[in-house]
């Protein structure tokens, strides 16, 4: 992977920060890619500190210009881009009778919009260079099982997981891969904003029968590492064979589904 260059939206925390810290340590150059500019420059500065290649691209992934704009400008700073890992999400929670306008309209703007924007916007130029890449999108194990309050959330998440797929049958015939990694509850922000006390983690790990909820067979909850070392095996010539697959990261929440 080393001297490849990678485009990684949603950078600035989390799992999308965790994917860039692995691509960096195996010798590929960042496009660090999030609406959140401050933290982007921030841990870029602190990437390059260390010896690594990385530079802070900010942008909105809702907005087709100005994705358009910033993988052009990506391509002409760093040159033409060999991997794609989308990162970028919002998480609404509520009943779905009572969500709003905004919190369907904003989930789907972001976690399947712009995945759509994004990688078109990649494969285009790979194809006009006829450079052969990879992309993975960041999606849930809760596209695929049904979670209480998550209703929009998981819905955006199936569209772009099965975006990610047909797009990876439609350009395997120009050696691109496309992939999926579908994670359980993960140690970020996004999932320690929604606990009330500490009494909550738990209960992710052990259950909550009352909405469904089996928890996790290995006992714990995932770190953002965990998930970046499948984004990393999907990038990398190890999947050199795989594509339009969907690789659960759960610790075995979903029961194997």
């Amino acid at each position: 992977m080393e001297n490849k260059v990678a485009l990684v939206t949603g950078a600035a925390g989390g799992i999308g920060e965790a994917v860039v810290r692995a691509l960096v340590g195996r010798g590929v150059t960042v496009a660090l890619v999030d609406r959140n500019g401050d933290r982007l420059e921030e841990l870029a500065k602190e990437l390059r500190n260390d010896g690594g290649r990385a530079e802070a691209f900010p942008v909105d992934v809702t907005s087709s210009a100005a994705v358009e704009s910033v993988v052009a400008e990506v391509e002409q700073h760093l040159g033409g881009i060999d991997y794609l890992v989308n990162g970028a999400g919002v998480l609404r929670l509520g009943q779905a009778r009572d969500l709003t306008d905004d919190d369907w309209t904003t989930t789907f703007a972001v976690n399947t919009t712009g995945v759509f924007f994004t990688s078109r916007a990649v494969v285009n130029r790979m194809l006009a260079q006829g450079r052969r890449g990879a992309i993975v999108t960041v999606a849930s194990n809760a596209a695929g099982t049904a979670r209480m309050d998550m209703s929009a959330y998981s819905a955006s998440k199936a569209a772009a997981t099965m975006f990610t797929k047909t797009l990876g049958l439609e350009v395997s015939k120009f050696g691109i891969r496309a992939n999926v990694v579908a994670p359980g509850s993960t140690d970020t922000p996004m999932l320690s904003s929604l606990w009330e006390d500490s009494s909550a983690a738990r209960a992710s790990i052990d259950g909550v029968a009352s909405a469904y909820r089996v928890g996790i067979p290995l006992g714990r909850i995932a770190q953002p590492e965990h998930i970046a070392d499948a984004v990393l095996f999907l990038l990398s010539d190890m999947a050199a064979h795989i594509t339009m697959h969907e690789l659960t990261v759960d610790g075995g929440a979903a029961l194997g589904h």
